[in-house]
Formats: C-alpha cells, sequence, structure tokens
C-alpha cells in the first residue's frame, strides 16, 4: 500500500502502463496515459511556486482530469481540497479564502462560478482550466501530459495533510475536515477488509468523488490497479443501468436516495450479472429497499455501512446478516473503539450494550479536526486514548442490541419534539417506506398550535402507484408511536438532496 495515499496507485502505473485505468463514456485511459498527466500536473504546479502543504481546490467534473489532478495534488505533497461541480460561487469563494488555496484546478464549461468566486477572493491563486479557456480570465490552459518523469517534491510524512473534504454546511459555513495520508490509509485498509476489492474489478462510480464515499472508491480502485468507471449520469438511472451492463461493471456503490431511483426501474431488463459487490452507505436503507435488492440482485454480495466524513467508515453490517437484521448497520470496525453515550457526554455502561444513545468512535482513521477552527474549539473531535488516534462524537443517535449489532435512529441535529417526546424522523421514514408503492420518503417538523410541533412527511411514489394521505397515516399510526405519526402527508415528485446524493432536509417545505 506504501507511506502515501498515491504510492500504491503510483506502483499500479509501473507495474500495469497499459491496462485499462478510467472510462469516461467513450474515453478510456490507460494507467501508463493517466500517470504522464498526473506528472505533468504535478511539474506545472511545481514549477509555479506550489509547494508540500500548499492547498489545491478542484472544481471539476468527475472524469479523468479530477483523477489525476487529484494524484498530482498528492504527489507534490500539497493539500487536495476537492469540490463537486455542483458548487456555488459563494461557497466556492468561502474554500478559497478559508485555504488560502495557491492553485485552482476547474474546467473552462465553470468559468461562471469560478470567475464570481475569484472577484471575492482576498488573494488570487494561480488557476489552470480544462477546455476552451475565455479570454477574459487568467486562467491558463490545462497542463499537458508528462511521459518523461521529472524530479518532484512529495510528503515528508504519512502524518502530513493530503486533504481536506468540506461539509455541506447544513448549521452555518461548510467545514474543511482534514484528513492526513495516515488517516486514509487507515481507513482504507479497514474498509478493504470486508469489501474484498480486486485488481480484475471494474467500480462503476455514480457517486461525486468530491465526497469521501467516492473519493475512496477512486483512491482504493486504482491503488489496487481495478478499472474506475465514472459517471456522471445519476440524475438519469435509466440510462445509469445501460452503462453498468455495457462497462460489466462489478462493483457498485450506492445511497439511499440513487438505490432509489434504481428500484423504480426494471433491473432485470439489464444484464447486471457481472455485478459481485453492492454497497450503501451515507445514510441507512430503508429495510423495504434492502429486501428489493437482495431480490432484484441476488448474486451481487449486499453490505450496509456507516461512515462519516471524519473517518471514512465506523461500521458496516457483513452481507450473511443482511436477510436477519436488515435494519442494522453492523458491529462497528475490528480495529476501532466505539461505544454510546447519553445526552449529557457520559459513556453508557458496558459501551451501550442494549441502550440507545450518541456513538463515539476512536482510531487512527479519524480526522484530527477541522482547518482553521478557533483554538479550544474542538468540535466533536478531541484527542483519543492513543498517541496520533483521535476521538470522534457523530451526532448520530443509535441502538445497541446485546450482541452489539447497531440500529441507526437518526441524527441529534434532524430530531425534533411532537408533544413533549422525541421524533427521529428517519424511524417514521422506514416506516412509511414499507408501504407498496413508496419509492421513498422524507419527515420533517411543521408548525402546529395544539402540538407545537407536529410531522409532516414528503412521499415520492413509484411510477403508477397510487396512495392516500390517510393511508399513510394510518401505516404509521399502526406502526410506531402516536407522536410519530404523521399530521399530514405531501406527495411529491422530487425530494431535495445534496450535491452528494444526501437527503437535504432544510428545503423540505
Amino acid at each position: 500500500m506504501g507511506p502515501f495515499v498515491h504510492s500504491a496507485f503510483e506502483a499500479r502505473c509501473r507495474d500495469q502502463p497499459g491496462k485499462v485505468a478510467v472510462v469516461v463514456g467513450e474515453r478510456r485511459l490507460s494507467y501508463g496515459e493517466l500517470a504522464a498527466m498526473v506528472q505533468g500536473i504535478a511539474e506545472t504546479l511545481q514549477v509555479e511556486g506550489v509547494r508540500p502543504g500548499d492547498r489545491v481546490v478542484l472544481l471539476l467534473d468527475s472524469g479523468a482530469e479530477y483523477v489525476a489532478a487529484l494524484h498530482a495534488v498528492w504527489r507534490l505533497g500539497a493539500v487536495a481540497v476537492p469540490l463537486g461541480p455542483q458548487t456555488k460561487a459563494a461557497k466556492l469563494a468561502h474554500v478559497l479564502a478559508d485555504t488560502g488555496a495557491r492553485a485552482l484546478l476547474t474546467q473552462a464549461t465553470l468559468a461562471t462560478v469560478w470567475t464570481a468566486a475569484l472577484a471575492q477572493a482576498p488573494e488570487t491563486p494561480h488557476v489552470w482550466a480544462h477546455g476552451p479557456v475565455p479570454a477574459a480570465t487568467t486562467a491558463r490552459p490545462w497542463p499537458q501530459p508528462a511521459p518523461i518523469p521529472a524530479p518532484l517534491a512529495g510528503p515528508t510524512s504519512p502524518g502530513d495533510l493530503a486533504t481536506l473534504i468540506y461539509t455541506s454546511g447544513t448549521t452555518g459555513q461548510p467545514k474543511g475536515v482534514m484528513l492526513s495520508h495516515a488517516n486514509m490509509l487507515a481507513a482504507w485498509r479497514a474498509v478493504q477488509t470486508y469489501l474484498q476489492l480486486r485488481p480484475d474489478d471494474v467500480i462503476g462510480l455514480a457517486l461525486p468523488p468530491s465526497f469521501s464515499y467516492g473519493l475512496y472508491h477512486v483512491v482504493m480502485g486504482l491503488g489496487l490497479g481495478a478499472t474506475l468507471v465514472l459517471e456522471n449520469s445519476a440524475a438519469f438511472p435509466a440510462r445509469l443501468l445501460q452503462r453498468l451492463a455495457a462497462e460489466r461493471v462489478s462493483v457498485f456503490p450506492g445511497v439511499p436516495m440513487l438505490w432509489a431511483s434504481l428500484l423504480a426501474l426494471d433491473l432485470g431488463a439489464h444484464d447486471l450479472s457481472a455485478l459481485r459487490l453492492i454497497t450503501n452507505a451515507a445514510a441507512a436503507l430503508p429495510a423495504a429497499h434492502t429486501a428489493q435488492l437482495r431480490q432484484r440482485l441476488p448474486r451481487a454480495r449486499l453490505l450496509l455501512m456507516y461512515g462519516l466524513t471524519e473517518c471514512m467508515r465506523a461500521s458496516y453490517l457483513p452481507h450473511d446478516e443482511v436477510d436477519i437484521r436488515p435494519d442494522s448497520v453492523g458491529r462497528g470496525l475490528p480495529f476501532q473503539a466505539h461505544w454510546l453515550i447519553d445526552e449529557h457526554g457520559q459513556r453508557l455502561p458496558n459501551g451501550g450494550l442494549g441502550a440507545t444513545g450518541e456513538l463515539v468512535v476512536s482510531g487512527p482513521h479519524v480526522s484530527p479536526g477541522y482547518w482553521n477552527a478557533p483554538p479550544g474549539q474542538t468540535g466533536r473531535i478531541t484527542p483519543g486514548p492513543r498517541p496520533g488516534e483521535h476521538t470522534l462524537r457523530t451526532g448520530d443517535v443509535f441502538r445497541c442490541d446485546a450482541h452489539g449489532w447497531l440500529y441507526c435512529v437518526g441524527r441529534t441535529d434532524d430530531m425534533f419534539k411532537s408533544r413533549g417526546e422525541k421524533v427521529y424522523p428517519l424511524e417514521v421514514e422506514h416506516a412509511i417506506c414499507e408501504l407498496p408503492g413508496v419509492l421513498e420518503a422524507a419527515v420533517a417538523p411543521m408548525p402546529d398550535e395544539r402540538l407545537g410541533l407536529a410531522v409532516k412527511a414528503h412521499v415520492r411514489l413509484q411510477p403508477g402507484a397510487t396512495l392516500s394521505e390517510r393511508e399513510v397515516i394510518r401505516h404509521c399510526q399502526a406502526r410506531l408511536e402516536s407522536w410519530m405519526a404523521p399530521k399530514a402527508v405531501a406527495f411529491v415528485d422530487q425530494l431535495p438532496q445534496t450535491e452528494s446524493g444526501k437527503l437535504r432536509r432544510r428545503d423540505l417545505a
């Protein structure tokens, strides 16, 4: 694997330069071609003064240029700051200022975003843009591949900062989660023990690689010598299925909203026989959707996982347990310590066995903190029990049964009270998804004169399905405590989502 997050990729480029590394549409790039792209970008950045530790922002589509830029930044010992193409100018301006970015690697098609952001930046970074560069900008043409390597600087220690991933900022400005080379390698080692990715895998990636779930598949896939099929067609699930079949994809990671869209289609109309591994993370998958995936993709191994940007992964449910406990996310990772705490931050007895509380995770994969956090304001991350490790309060509430299996109840930030009782939207959403014809559901509070806050459900139905508000409410009344049953139900065509495919709960009307 090597001492740095890019070390394994460089070894694969030397070992198998002719193998296909990345597929984007009709474009296919070998490991040798990708290595030349990486070298060209790294040399260009170095000539212009980018040094180890400098921050380099990536604002690019999911494609070969993104993958090459990412590895070039790491190769230099600089810090990669990945952003997705849906990033708005205000967020880009904040990230550029917060990081003191030395360089911006972007594309011409996003010029309206980055020119507006640069106009607000206190210092203007070097800018390179892929594609026809607008004449009115100071952006330079994209660096050319360099097939003959020149000497480059690089990271000096696994503890050096490798990546800053900016969170979605649901409560204020986005924060930069710091991840060292050592953090990312520790997460990779742990995840590989159960994912068991192989060099002959074809990994279909419809997830944005600017977020940790997608980013780690880029790192792991290319580090193992697999082929990455980068797809920007998640918004068009029928087209995505065609691509998975055509490229004989064997590994496909997803999130609940993506799985819901795919399950609305006839999976049997496509040859998905090459799929051997499918995974879910970012949010808990409703048990009803888990059952559908097991039924409709019976040959694929399904892993239900839980994690956060600050630690990448914290738990997974083995495939042979999925049919037994489909609403669980497993018992944590073997190398980490984890436990539950109460509302006052006190550790629950026996690590929380048989109790409900907020999950705390500790280990070498946990981020050391947030970029530019004010002194003394460590937030959810504190020093761990072992030197160099950290402890994370996840902000997620779990129920832990007597055998240590974890069941997600919901986020502490999402919880609200109705009739003085706690309502976790996730519990209500999963109950609604049990109804035939429901594709996905989202719950939010609404003002109520008598209750203070009442439950409102937003439900997206499968094409051709019919369901009444009363049927949804009666089902929830039969399945849940009375205060958790919706008082109102709105049927919608789409649910709002973030760039990473998560539900954007704050945008529920």
